[in-house]
């Protein structure tokens, strides 16, 4: 939640930062993008130390970082210097999602792991509404810099009690041959773990789509409201959140509704993704295209129910399929993925048409966006059963 809070709080201030400072709403993109960034560069090499020494450990120093990062944010004093601050809360976020997904695949069976998965990931949209909440009311009420500073807080303070968390003993990387022999995995074992399983490869794209249109949607939906609804910026950043906290339901709910529907349909983890992505779509597609007023605000607020729903199994994926000593590098990979394309990405390609044209027509271009990834999972769906019966089976014992 915090690290979502750190992360998203600069997007309401966009109006502020850009009337004090005069820059482009592409440059307001790319303090956003400055996050993902750094976290495409460090998440893969940071995620074989969560695997090879400890969740625990490795998330508390992270946070650590993150949080001392955004405090720095208030005491800068132009664009660069808010960039360059920008760049190091990503780089203490790089080993968050890659350590927690492995921790939580370790400590519930894999009939519950979509459920639990859903429960962890409804704190990313929590996160993130806070942030844009607290963003455009502190920015309104005492200025913008005071917003990093405040929310900076309570992050470190969680993030050195995260120290003592316990952790499970590193699992040891070794498969069963076909004479039934455990051999010890080299490099290229490791490499075969991964593209031998379609399944998890459409499943790192899909989860792509669906990111650039939540971080689109994050980072500009504020803004939206301001322009196109001439809504004052603190109201602005209320509705914004509001639409995009509903996922504290959607998250949750698609993972208990996942892990039920699996015990009929065995490839119910991308299935489900593959239909809730694609009725967000069509929410979407609604309310930017059809409706003004209060219709259109009631099918964003659906839209933000639905379009976290595929979370839940998408994420149990990456876990499911791979080797158990593998689990942080697997979700490491959909974090390169996810944020090379979709959140590094979509602040930018929106600010730029924004920039070209309007908010309007930039968020225009999303729906079709959340089509392409229901595409990919339905796709993705042919192959879980096999890869599953792929999969090294070992039990984790605690540290």
């Amino acid at each position: 939640m915090f690290d979502y809070i750190d992360r998203m709080v600069v997007t309401s201030m966009f109006t502020s930062i850009e009337n004090e400072w005069g820059i482009s709403h592409t440059q307001s993109g790319m303090l956003v993008s400055a996050v993902y960034w750094a976290i495409v560069l460090l998440t893969f090499p940071v995620s074989i130390l969560v695997d090879r020494w400890s969740r625990t450990k490795t998330i508390g120093i992270m946070a650590i970082m993150w949080s001392l990062a955004t405090a720095l944010c208030a005491l800068t004093g132009n664009f660069v210097q808010l960039f360059m601050a920008r760049l190091l809360i990503g780089i203490g976020e790089a080993g968050y999602a890659p350590g927690g997904s492995a921790m939580i695949s370790g400590l519930y069976p894999v009939d519950k792991r979509a459920k639990m998965m859903g429960l962890w990931n409804a704190s990313i949209p929590l996160g993130s509404a806070i942030g844009v909440l607290l963003g455009g009311i502190i920015a309104v009420k005492l200025g913008w810099k005071h917003a990093f500073g405040i929310v900076a807080i309570p992050g470190f303070v969680v993030a050195i009690l995260f120290l003592f968390v316990k952790d499970y003993k590193t699992v040891d990387l070794s498969f069963v041959d076909a004479g039934n022999n455990r051999i010890k995995m080299e490099k290229k074992d490791m490499v075969k773990e991964f593209i031998s399983k379609p399944s998890v490869i459409y499943t790192y794209f899909g989860i792509a789509a669906v990111v650039f249109v939540t971080t689109s949607l994050l980072t500009w939906l504020s803004t939206y409201f301001q322009i196109e609804r001439n809504i004052p910026q603190d109201k602005a950043g209320t509705m914004s959140s509001a639409v995009m906290v509903l996922a504290l339901v959607g998250a949750p709910l698609g993972g208990f509704l996942t892990d039920r529907w699996q015990r009929t349909k065995k490839n119910a983890r991308l299935l489900f993704p593959a239909i809730s992505t694609l009725l967000t779509a069509v929410f979407l597609f609604a309310a930017l295209y059809l409706f003004k007023g209060a219709i259109q605000y009631a099918l964003f607020l659906v839209m933000g129910i639905l379009i976290m729903s595929f979370i839940s199994g998408a994420a149990a994926v990456t876990q499911d399929v791979i080797h158990p000593g593998l689990r942080a590098t697997s979700y490491a990979i959909a974090v390169v993925v996810q944020n090379l394309i979709g959140s590094s990405t979509a602040p930018i390609v929106m600010g730029k048409i924004y920039d070209l044209s309007n908010i309007q027509t930039a968020l225009s271009i999303l729906p079709f966006v959340l089509v392409l990834g229901s595409v990919l999972f339905y796709l993705g769906s042919g192959y879980y059963v096999d890869d599953m019966k792929k999969v090294v089976k070992i039990d984790l014992e605690a540290a």
